[in-house]
């Protein structure tokens, strides 16, 4: 199966650059980057490390002013302690494809190495006036909020995975239509590796000033009910999601969950950003939150963005000079006391080429929600093309 999918891949880009000779457009753009972590665990005064090198290829090939094929292919080569230390489980924990064609595919690999590529867009988009219809791997962002989404029952956002900044994609079918210039409607149904179904539908819309979002249908074994909103207050952005799920099986006798994030947000005159967000987990706990793992992170749902009842985020950024910008982020969690400090440096030290420096240092005592993770520190360089 994993070979038809690469041929017909194949026969995609190769039909694509030979429309490309005919006056047809065809995008191709990527960027190649190495990366350098280094992780202080909590249980061991030994550092542990691993580098790697990955390359992402993005391309579009707009076959007509109304069909578009789009793919994106990642790559990546990592090696080091860190993969020797927790091999097979960080192996497996990379090359599992969570949609429901099985897109990602071991290279070669040992016990401190491995090589893997995973294709996480490979769609058809068709478009007729105000009707537009993807089939295929697709990113389906109903999220608003910069941190938590609850909203976001497709493809959930994990903050911390910093690296991925295109984010997953969906094993999907959306269908979109505009039911005016700031109002449309959303159909969409995915389904993962299980099986398991997730579809739903979203209706946007406009009211003073306000872009407003309400959805419902099922999440794998939920039935779900959301709402979101994003508008300004004075010129700070305000936007909140919320959803509500209860087992669609159990549905009268079990209890449903909330959860529900608030954000703002403020950028000063002199380019410094601020910016603060609240979720509420009704089912969250409000003693100590641990027991989860670093694999367990990958692997996030609208459910599980936190295990506490409430956590609180805050940001600050600052545009240091025209090619240097610094930022600093925080989550706390009230109940635990635990809490994540995120210092990072950004430098564009050319048109194509950044240098990215970053701390994600983990506090708290043992079995609290970022107690148990310890430190990591990233050093990335990226040239885009």
């Amino acid at each position: 199966m994993r070979k038809i999918y690469l041929f017909l891949i194949a026969s995609f880009l190769l039909t694509g650059f030979r429309l490309q000779a005919q006056n047809h457009s065809v995008d191709v753009k990527g960027f190649l980057e190495y990366s350098n972590t280094t992780w202080a665990p909590t249980t061991s005064a030994s550092w542990i490390g691993f580098s790697g090198i990955y390359n992402r290829i993005d391309f579009h090939w707009y076959a007509s002013q109304q069909l578009t094929f789009s793919a994106g292919l990642r790559t990546n080569f990592d090696y080091g302690s860190m993969l020797a230390a927790f091999n097979p489980m960080y192996e497996q924990y990379l090359t599992q494809d969570n949609g429901w064609m099985d897109l990602t595919f071991k290279l070669a690999s040992g016990q401190s190495y491995l090589l893997y590529s995973n294709i996480d867009r490979l769609n058809f988009k068709w478009s007729l006036k105000k009707l537009e219809v993807t089939v295929g791997r697709q990113r389906i962002n109903w999220g608003i909020n910069l941190v938590w989404n609850p909203n976001d029952i497709f493809n959930t956002y994990n903050y911390f995975n910093f690296d991925y900044v295109e984010r997953p994609g969906s094993d999907a079918v959306l269908v979109q239509y505009y039911t005016g210039s700031l109002s449309s409607l959303q159909l969409a149904a995915k389904l993962d590796n299980k099986n398991r179904l997730t579809a739903a539908a979203l209706y946007k819309f406009n009211v003073a000033n306000y872009d407003i979002q309400v959805l419902g249908g099922v999440m794998d074994n939920d039935v779900v009910l959301g709402a979101g909103w994003a508008g300004q207050i004075k010129g700070a952005g305000f936007t909140g999601e919320a959803s509500y799920f209860r087992n669609k099986d159990h549905f009268a006798d079990s209890t449903g969950q909330w959860v529900v994030s608030v954000g703002a947000n403020y950028t000063f005159p002199n380019s410094i950003f601020i910016n603060t967000s609240f979720i509420y987990n009704s089912k969250g706990t409000t003693g100590k939150a641990g027991l989860r793992n670093f694999f367990e992170m990958g692997n996030l749902s609208p459910k599980t963005l936190t295990l506490s009842r409430m956590n609180w985020f805050g940001e600050v950024s600052a545009q240091l000079s025209p090619l240097i910008k610094a930022d600093f982020s925080a989550i706390v969690n009230p109940y635990d006391g635990s809490a994540f400090l995120g210092p990072s440096l950004a430098f564009n030290m050319t048109q194509n080429l950044e240098l990215y420096v970053m701390g994600q240092l983990f506090t708290g005592k043992p079995a609290t929600e970022y107690g148990d993770f310890g430190q990591m520190y990233y050093l990335r360089l990226k040239w885009s093309f």
